[in-house]
């Protein structure tokens, strides 16, 4: 309880400096310095069919941090929406790109806004407002006076897909009086792995509350709108059919990836001149950096946001959002970013559902157990520490050489995401179990 008053002030305190923080932000993403009402609290109020503006209370919200995660729900959201026709469900992001991919995948079916600044007056305007009979985090998403609220309003509490690295156990430990009355704060903790129960337990999670049920990550599946952006996208990347090239895709990149990525790329080209490559930022803020990288690197450019097609140009920046899914699907080959540095790898089972040959960097930590499996598989490539371009170059190299390796990795991958699916009827089983028993 101590702790929890010492985190309150100390956050309190440092309100102004956040909101700093936040417009700094927004000078590379200007959407930062938008809907800064909704980090203090004021959810947003929708318009209804009749045009009077109302907020629906009493329902259930799940919070989901940023895009990755907000994809990673789908499926469940997806489930929840078809269970619960008549109950509010609200999704919030912390990220302006989670939020429009909320928007993009559901739409006016359910409520979005952002989660608050987990500071006591705006958490307790916000939950003022929308009077959650079920409140649902997921992964490591951990807000102690959010939490300590919703358990003084004996509004229940989920955690769903719980990941704990090592890396963020060595963090929290830090912290665990607070941390660990947070965590059994949960009526219960839904664990995405074994590994990761373990680690929750040692965090201070009682054992009781924790339940290992897989990966909701696994629970993805190709939609209408995937489709549809599938289409768009071929109609600008194959202008000749007679001439169509093999097509290299450097996934959700970071600061120093594309440096590497091009250092590759040149060396494939001098046996493969026709390959292209496509680059997918992980941040809108960093679009136009990567583009003049490319072009001091003296290669030929083109962009998805001028939406023109691509003839001759080497390197196709994809600066959209929401378009990565359907990029993969018309790659033959794809490299995971944010694996080459600190940053722990992105989700490499969203190229597995379209049967591509996956090259990941030597640090994957986000995704160990993932990792684990495809690997006792034997289903994509993991380059080591040493030289990554060199490796990176050579690995490609191999697989455009031998399509047979192609379609071999790519089939293996997508058995894995298949053979692990299921954790969101299981999720949802846990819901319906908290709202009955809170006789919802």
């Amino acid at each position: 309880m101590f702790a929890l008053l010492i985190y309150r002030l100390a956050l309190f305190s440092l309100l102004p400096i956040v909101l700093i923080l936040l417009l700094v932000r927004s000078k590379n993403n200007n959407a930062y310095r938008q809907r800064l009402l909704e980090r203090l609290g004021f959810f947003p109020t929708p318009p209804t069919q009749a045009g009077t503006n109302s907020i629906k209370q009493g329902g259930i919200l799940v919070h989901a941090a940023s895009v990755g995660e907000v994809i990673a729900l789908k499926s469940f959201i997806e489930k929840l929406l078809t269970a619960y026709p008549q109950t509010p469900i609200t999704i919030t992001t912390f990220t302006p790109t989670g939020s429009e991919q909320v928007s993009k995948l559901f739409g006016d079916k359910v409520q979005h806004g952002y989660l608050p600044l987990d500071i006591y007056p705006c958490t307790q305007l916000f939950l003022q407002r929308l009077q959650p009979k079920l409140v649902i985090f997921m992964e490591t998403e951990l807000w102690p006076n959010l939490v300590a609220q919703c358990v003084s309003k004996n509004i229940k509490l989920l955690l769903i897909n719980g990941r704990l690295s090592k890396k963020s156990l060595r963090s929290y430990q830090k912290i665990k009086a607070l941390i660990a009355p947070c965590l059994n704060s949960f009526d219960k903790i839904l664990i995405q792995s074994q590994e990761n129960l373990a680690h929750f337990i040692q965090l201070g999670a009682h054992a009781t509350r924790c339940n290992n049920v897989g990966n909701l990550k696994f629970d993805i599946s190709i939609n209408d709108d995937i489709q549809k952006k599938q289409t768009e996208l071929t109609q600008l990347i194959c202008v000749n059919d007679s001439l169509k090239r093999k097509v290299w895709l450097i996934a959700s990149t970071h600061e120093g990836d594309e440096a590497i990525a091009l250092k590759a790329f040149r060396a494939v080209l001098n046996i493969f001149p026709q390959l292209l490559l496509v680059i997918v930022p992980r941040h809108p803020e960093r679009f136009d950096q990567v583009a003049t990288l490319c072009q001091q690197q003296g290669f030929s450019l083109a962009r998805r946001s001028e939406n023109t097609p691509v003839t001759n140009q080497q390197v196709w920046l994809l600066d959209s959002l929401g378009e990565l899914m359907a990029g993969f699907s018309l790659s033959d080959i794809v490299t995971m970013g944010g694996s080459f540095s600190n940053i722990g790898g992105h989700n490499p089972l969203e190229p597995a559902l379209f049967k591509k040959p996956v090259i990941v960097g030597a640090d994957m930590s986000n995704f160990s157990e993932i990792m684990q499996q495809l690997s006792n598989e034997e289903a994509l490539i993991q380059l080591t520490i040493d030289k990554p371009e060199t490796q990176l170059s050579s690995a490609v190299i191999s697989l455009l050489k031998q399509p047979e390796q192609q379609v071999t990795l790519g089939e293996k991958a997508h058995n894995v995401v298949l053979t692990n699916q299921g954790a969101s009827k299981i999720t949802l089983a846990q819901v319906q179990t908290l709202l009955s028993a809170k006789g919802a």
